[in-house]
């Protein structure tokens, strides 16, 4: 008995151990994440690169065209360059074409945030580990480690009747190749989900240099890859839900101008330090976005939480000007489910068809019996 109370009174006493060094492990932890978070406080962060002029070309023949795709060809600062006029026009190289303008730089820098809109240190963000920031007016995004800029790229955003609406998001969960449960020929490389019922994401997809998506976030491959290894999704709870706005934050600010037919304001840009967006002071401070009700899929509806706040978005967004008056949002449409009745539907008829061709030939030999048996009878009245 003496030596069981031992053994249990030896267990009791590890289990003890265990638990302070646990908690001393967080307090190191935790200590250690204020420290780093005082010194970047303390630190005003500057890539400190040169000025880089931009030069507008128009595109008026095959010639230029050519002359600007095949710049710096068989040089080591090719790749580079390459990037850098994919990422100031916001556009694949397929999508140059005759009859367009474009910026291109003067020198060629491989690291992107040398062309940077978004400034280097972000004060507002210095407590904050990871942050996405996203402009829908100049089509671009910078992400931040406590508000210091390691990332700037190119985005497409959504269209003016399903658009990417401004406010604050967070990413949610990611997947390596996702096929769209709305479409499954849109398939979608490198995909972060950052509102998981609007079924929102970051991925990669075709770039025309303008916002043409429907809601999602487009980027080039190499951009889509980064986000997708460095972004961190949400914690899920014991019920294994995600819980609301706990991955990497992600903020969209501001509204594309949509009147402007052609390219964008970026095309105006005379240099990389002719402007920088104005970031706000505190970013989660910034109200949650507004998804109107229309623009969450029918599948997603009935769990929708604060489901008002959704049925009521539309409303304010267009009281905040952020919706044109004239403008009327296509809801969203399950591609997927739409074939699929298409071809219930052209089954339905196929076999509807077939039973009427088969009903015909029935009646059809019914007439020829009917003939072969009168023609008896008539062969046999005359015999």
């Amino acid at each position: 008995m003496r030596n069981f109370i031992a053994l249990i009174y030896i267990i009791i006493n590890l289990l003890c151990l265990l638990a302070c060094s646990s908690d001393k492990e967080k307090v190191i932890q935790e200590q250690h994440t204020k420290i780093k978070e005082e010194k970047q406080k303390d630190t005003v962060f500057s890539l400190n690169y040169p000025e880089i002029k931009y030069q507008k070309i128009h595109i008026s023949n095959n010639k230029i065209l050519r002359e600007i795709l095949d710049k710096y060809k068989e040089t080591p600062i090719r790749n580079a360059y390459i990037k850098a006029i994919k990422t100031l026009n916001r556009k694949d190289l397929r999508a140059f074409a005759v009859g367009q303008d474009v910026v291109i730089p003067d020198s060629i820098i491989d690291d992107m945030r040398a062309y940077s809109i978004f400034p280097d240190d972000y004060p507002g963000a210095k407590k904050i580990e990871k942050l996405i920031m996203i402009c829908n007016a100049m089509q671009c995004y910078a992400c931040y480690e406590y508000g210091n800029l390691v990332r700037f790229a190119a985005t497409n955003t959504g269209k003016e009747r399903t658009p990417t609406f401004p406010g604050r998001y967070a990413l949610v969960w990611k997947q390596r190749l996702r096929k769209s449960s709305l479409d499954s020929t849109w398939e979608m490389p490198y995909t972060f989900n950052f509102h998981q019922f609007a079924g929102s994401a970051m991925h990669q997809f075709s770039m025309p240099g303008r916002p043409v998506s429907h809601s999602c976030i487009r980027q080039f491959e190499d951009d889509a890859a980064w986000i997708y290894s460095w972004g961190k999704g949400a914690k899920y709870d014991t019920n294994k839900q995600a819980i609301p706005l706990t991955g990497t934050p992600l903020i969209i600010l501001n509204v594309f101008d949509y009147s402007r037919v052609k390219g964008g304001p970026w095309l105006e840009l005379t240099s990389n330090k002719s402007y920088y967006v104005d970031l706000p002071e505190n970013p989660m401070e910034v109200e949650e976005a507004l998804i109107p009700y229309q623009q969450i899929p029918k599948s997603s509806r009935g769990i929708l939480p604060n489901k008002q706040r959704y049925i009521d978005a539309e409303k304010i967004l267009r009281e905040r000007k952020i919706i044109r008056d004239h403008v009327e949002l296509i809801s969203s449409v399950d591609f997927n489910e739409v074939r699929r009745n298409k071809a219930k539907a052209k089954a339905e008829k196929e076999r509807l068809e077939k039973l009427k061709q088969e009903e015909e030939a029935k009646k059809l030999l019914n007439l020829e019996e009917t003939k072969e048996e009168v023609k008896k009878i008539e062969e046999t009245e005359n015999k």
